[in-house]
């Protein structure tokens, strides 16, 4: 009795390469932008490394002509210990801190509001208004320092808090981006809700912000590290000590006591910390606001 072998397929044993899936490596463009990204980011942190360098010196070390990346009397932080005697640092900070965050929170109020009146109510001028916001984004601030200061003037607010916050709370570009991403909700989802007897109001509260978690959070980074850098308007605004922000603050102690390079450096360095935490805890949620909320798409 003839037997018959039948031939049984063998399951393959390859596996992928490990340069990519499917077997297949990085394409030549993918290794191109790689390689590009990977010389901007050298290139940015060698001015921030020299910073921080610097920042570590004596005065005597950082002012010398032979530029060195180990200073030969060795590494200190007199800097940072003289910016803190000569300077308010922790008031200058916390005024920067709530400053910025009542910016922040206010600015994402009013942005809010006008996008979404923009985005789903129909009114008389709305295309006029929308003109106005878009072209108030090509106006260059410094322009607005002089009629602003005369305001805050006649409302009796120079030297105070508020004199810094309210002129920084309107921001055009932010309600244009706002109004891109509402338009891009549904609209099937409000008449649901009108159906169901949501007010304008609840709809907005229930609805819209909840869906626009990413966009408002990407905005509120990007309208807190505006207002957290901001100098010359703090400068101007204010000269009362106890109310300047951090980078005012800063730049008084660096006109007062002449140019200190290791003093400046550590003083650099001191107010870009905390944007720097800012970011390195935030960061998914500043890229994922970039990438996916229509910032890059306006």
């Amino acid at each position: 009795m003839a037997t018959e072998t039948l031939a049984r397929p063998v399951p393959s044993t390859a596996t992928p390469s490990a340069g990519g899936r499917n077997g297949r490596g990085m394409s030549p463009g993918r290794i191109a932008v790689l390689a590009v990204a990977a010389l901007l980011a050298v290139l940015w942190m060698v001015p921030f490394a020299w910073a921080t360098v610097t920042a570590f010196k004596s005065e005597t070390d950082a002012a010398a002509p032979k530029i060195s990346w180990i200073p030969p009397s060795g590494f200190t932080a007199d800097a940072f210990v003289k910016v803190f005697q000569d300077g308010n640092i922790p008031l200058w900070t916390w005024n920067s801190l709530y400053t910025s965050a009542a910016i922040t929170v206010i600015t994402l109020v009013i942005s809010a509001l006008v996008a979404y009146a923009l985005s789903r109510i129909d009114f008389r001028g709305k295309k006029v208004l929308m003109t106005v916001i878009i072209a108030s984004i090509i106006v260059p601030p410094p322009v607005l320092i002089i009629p602003l200061f005369y305001q805050m003037v006649a409302l009796h607010m120079i030297d105070t808090s508020w004199a810094i916050i309210l002129p920084q709370v309107i921001h055009p570009a932010m309600v244009f981006v706002l109004k891109k991403f509402f338009d891009q909700i549904p609209r099937e989802l409000e008449e649901a809700a009108v159906m169901d007897g949501a007010s304008r109001m609840r709809i907005f509260l229930q609805v819209i912000l909840p869906l626009s978690r990413p966009i408002l959070a990407a905005v509120a980074i990007f309208v807190f590290i505006g207002a957290w850098n901001n100098f010359l308007w703090p400068f101007i605004a204010t000269n009362d000590g106890s109310v300047l922000t951090l980078p005012v603050g800063l730049q008084t102690i660096k006109s007062a006591y002449g140019i200190q390079y290791a003093q400046n450096m550590a003083s650099a360095l001191l107010a870009a910390l905390p944007l720097i935490l800012l970011f390195l805890f935030f960061q998914r949620q500043i890229i994922k606001g970039v990438a996916t909320t229509g910032l890059a798409g306006t």
